[in-house]
């Protein structure tokens, strides 16, 4: 029979993998007194992906250790944050997070009945709650809940009061759902020094804060609902998974923002206490890591080759996905999730009422615009105007990229240098070499011609996701038909501000990190 943990060993376990503990003195006083009461709360915004089995494993962790944990549906706190879930789909948004948050938990083997399950407009339309958030607006400074907000809360140029009032609605919830702590990603950080500050204030408990690390995602950067390369559904078909393994970035060597290596040490690792890699016998045969520093440091050697990595990641991940989708294969749910997250394109063809009338939907979103690095120039060899570049854009090998670029960009320039390629061109032979992409640039309107590629902001990685503001839904065409001219028609409206940011429609291209821009061509066109 196996003895129940003591203090030490639970707060290990609560602690384990967590990159932040705010409070670690009051943790370790409760856990010599009693249980520790926890909570977890998501907005019910975006569909939820694999990243969401971070916070499951952590919570597999907590009632390992004895933990009482609530899940809280943060319904409220989605319509808030800049109406991300629009009123007439919170209901079924929320009943979308229900059941997929369940599905993930029972495929790592939680017990659901040791858990409590609560919305939060079951308790935050309340009469005592809605004081407490008056009663907080009234010591809050602007500035400070601004401050709290943002790393959650979605910034835009007019922020709408309804984005100060999330950090406050967050801090009260610890006290109405009655818990000691609070567990979260590190970008909550800010909320939770916030709720440390101003729940004295109003006669409550300040609590302990619990914060796991931000996984980055498939390109290198934090894994996003709204970025769709970045992640991977948890409703994706299994030769979606292999499509967008195959893009993710894993740099032979490289352990910084490789996301495939984070999914092992923050998922894979926790449930199962090991991980195998699978590979032919030629290359070494099956090895069974017990440790992830092992698997880290066979990885930077280079023993662990990125293609093995991946595809044993794909079969264990698959694993984990395949009773979610058994269980959302069902008419019920199936109706729910088209119900919850309605296709545009789709809902813009009912609206109108044709039948195969409907123009086709030319959107920026089906462009896959990714940050490249270029790793080798070097003159094109039957074109004196055309370098051909080998450019890194998060996938195995680099792409061959040919661009017309020699009278207007020094070689020397071009080495090394952050660039931003349009990577879902059907490839092309430009003089016998085919070019797999196309190096996007700013060009200057009057003559003499002047040329710049565009600059990413400089701290990204190569394969991270490029898109149009309000665009950053839908995941991009696999490869663009050149008779449908989708890239021309959206291109007629790419332009250079006179801040000199890259533009479609007045609306900037972004990455995770900022704006694309470029260094002096105000007013130019984008080609």
């Amino acid at each position: 029979m196996e003895t129940a943990p003591g203090p030490q060993e639970k707060y290990q376990l609560i602690t384990r993998n967590l990159q932040e503990v705010l409070g670690e003195e009051k943790l370790m006083a409760i856990l010599k007194e009693r249980e520790l009461k926890i909570y977890w709360g998501t907005a019910t915004t975006g569909k939820p992906h694999v990243a969401y089995f971070v916070p499951m494993s952590k919570i597999a962790d907590f009632l390992k250790a004895g933990c009482e944990v609530t899940v809280l549906f943060a319904d409220l706190h989605a319509y808030l944050d800049n109406m991300k879930a629009p009123w007439e789909l919170l209901e079924l948004r929320t009943r979308y997070y229900e059941n997929v948050i369940k599905a993930m938990l029972e495929s790592i083997g939680v017990p659901l009945e040791k858990l409590k399950f609560v919305r939060g407009t079951d308790y935050q339309l309340s009469k005592e709650y809605t004081l407490d958030v008056y009663r907080l607006s009234s010591v809050v400074t602007q500035h400070d809940a601004k401050k709290a907000g943002a790393e959650v809360v979605k910034q835009v140029e007019h922020p709408l009061l309804s984005g100060l009032l999330y950090p406050g609605l967050q801090a009260l919830d610890e006290e109405y759902l009655k818990v000691d702590a609070q567990f979260g990603g590190v970008d909550q950080r800010k909320i939770f020094t916030f709720a440390e500050k101003y729940l004295p204030s109003l006669g409550y408990a300040k609590r302990v804060h619990l914060m796991n690390p931000m996984v980055p995602g498939l390109t290198g950067s934090k894994m996003s609902s709204s970025e769709e390369d970045s992640k991977i559904d948890l409703l994706d078909r299994k030769e979606d998974v292999k499509k967008k393994l195959k893009k993710a970035f894993c740099e032979p060597g490289n352990v910084e923002n490789n996301g495939v290596l984070s999914f092992i040490k923050h998922v894979l690792f926790p449930l199962k206490s090991e991980f195998v890699i699978l590979r032919e016998e030629k290359w070494g045969g099956n090895k069974t890591y017990t440790a992830y520093e092992a698997l880290e440091k066979d990885f930077a050697e280079q023993v662990v080759h990125p293609g093995d990595l991946k595809n044993s990641v794909e079969v264990a991940l698959n694993k984990l996905l395949d009773p979610i989708r058994e269980k959302f294969n069902s008419p019920e749910l199936k109706k729910l999730t088209n119900a919850a997250y309605p296709n545009p394109s789709k809902a813009k063809t009912a609206e109108k009422g044709t039948k195969n009338s409907e123009p086709e939907n030319i959107v920026p979103s089906r462009l896959d615009i990714r940050v490249g690095k270029v790793v080798s120039v070097e003159k094109h060899p039957d074109a004196d105007s055309l370098y051909v570049e080998k450019i890194d854009v998060g996938e195995p090998e680099p792409r061959t990229v040919v661009s017309g670029l020699v009278q207007f960009v020094p070689k020397e320039q071009l080495q090394d240098r952050l660039v931003v390629l349009l990577c879902n061109l059907k490839p092309q032979k430009m003089r016998g070499v085919e070019s797999q992409g196309m190096v996007l640039c700013a060009s200057s309107v009057g003559e003499p011609r002047q040329v710049e590629p565009l600059d990413p902001p400089a701290e990204c990685c190569a394969g991270e996701r490029v898109y149009v503001e309000g665009y950053e839904d839908g995941e991009p065409d696999d490869e663009l038909k050149p008779k449908k001219k989708v890239f021309e028609k959206l291109q007629a409206d790419f332009r250079i501000s006179e801040d000199c940011i890259a533009q479609w429609k007045e609306r900037n291209f972004l990455t995770k990190l900022g704006n694309i821009s470029c260094k002096s061509l105000k007013g130019g066109s984008i080609s």
